[in-house]
């Protein structure tokens, strides 16, 4: 089992850092906060200390620049020689609670995603020729990195073209079981069932820059922070506040929430399913695609979820168990209500 790094002083003071501090270089200030109580904990709560060195700091670094960028779609070869500089001094970035290397690798990770996000949308409005002949390296480890903007243009319309024809292939297939129960069906179109697979793409690849432009730097941060304690130990990692929220609740069931699982699609948070014995399915008030709206405890004033992060809005949601909470909803007929 996984030593949390989540108990006692460690916690405590991730706490603190974690809701202390507002701007900035505050933020910063935080994070480095942080990493001194992580270290701490280290060397001082392990019942076999690591050295930290330079073979700890080259584990560090493929650690995190693997989990930033696994499917080598964002990364170009011109960055990952500028990260290497830091491959040899994340040890000593550790000990001195300095995050530039952090800094460098997020800022670019975000600027490559803007970059992306248009590119992608744009390359699914024509259509595809599944005639001609190409090859797409599935098996991202073998790929090296990108040697520039075009080639990562380049690997993402591959990849947007294997993901439509996988759909497509599977729509074809469903014609055809449809045809072979009912030989009086009509057969939908190869062009059709192309403009399908197409649209099934777009929405798995909307789904997805929803998702990550719903992570924060934080994230981001959980993400490089786990780098340096599973280097420094496997079996040993780092729970963020929130996510030590989650674990101990799901571990004590001191807390419910309406008993129906949310998802986030653009700006909305809407029900996706209803489990049974839960609150929504004894009250039977909501169903399956309503979105909500807002969400109040009992005796305070209606907080808006539209936009918000899922995480943010589940925690509005989730209060200790008789809680009373109400949510102002719109239902999939377009009327509103209060529930």
């Amino acid at each position: 089992m996984k030593k949390k790094l989540a108990y006692g002083l460690l916690f405590a003071l991730v706490c603190l850092a974690s809701c202390s501090f507002t701007s900035n270089k505050e933020e910063n200030d935080k994070d480095k906060l942080l990493l001194e109580v992580i270290q701490y904990i280290l060397k001082q709560g392990h019942f076999d200390p690591k050295t930290i060195d330079d073979n700890y700091s080259i584990q560090v670094y493929d650690h995190f620049i693997q989990g930033m960028d696994p499917m080598k779609r964002y990364f170009t070869q011109a960055d990952i020689q500028e990260f290497k500089k830091f491959q040899y001094q994340l040890d000593d970035q550790f000990k001195a609670a300095d995050i530039a290397f952090f800094d460098l690798v997020y800022q670019r990770l975000v600027e490559r995603m803007a970059q992306t996000k248009p590119y992608v949308s744009e390359s699914l409005t024509q259509p595809w020729d599944f005639d001609q002949a190409e090859f797409f390296e599935s098996d991202y480890k073998a790929l090296p990195y990108a040697q520039g903007a075009k080639e990562l243009k380049e690997r993402w319309r591959l990849q947007l073209k294997y993901m439509s024809l996988s759909s497509f292939i599977a729509l074809q297939e469903a014609e055809k079981t449809k045809k072979e129960e009912n030989p009086a069906y009509e057969v939908k179109s190869d062009s059709l069932l192309e403009s399908e697979a197409r649209n099934q793409t777009k929405t798995t690849m909307d789904e997805y820059f929803d998702f990550v432009e719903d992570l924060a730097r934080k994230d981001y941060f959980a993400q490089y922070v786990n780098a340096l304690v599973e280097s420094f130990d496997p079996h040993t990692s780092y729970l963020a506040p929130e996510e030590k929220d989650r674990f101990d609740i799901d571990m004590s069931g001191k807390f419910e929430g309406i008993g129906a699982r949310l998802s986030k699609r653009m700006d909305q948070t809407k029900i996706t399913e209803i489990i049974s014995g839960g609150p929504v399915w004894r009250d039977q008030a909501l169903e399956v695609g309503d979105e909500i709206l807002m969400v109040g405890q009992e005796g305070e004033e209606p907080v808006s979820i539209v936009g918000m992060r899922l995480d943010d809005a589940i925690k509005l949601i989730k209060g200790p168990k008789g809680t009373t909470v109400y949510l102002w909803v719109k239902k999939v007929d377009g009327t509103k209500k209060t529930v």
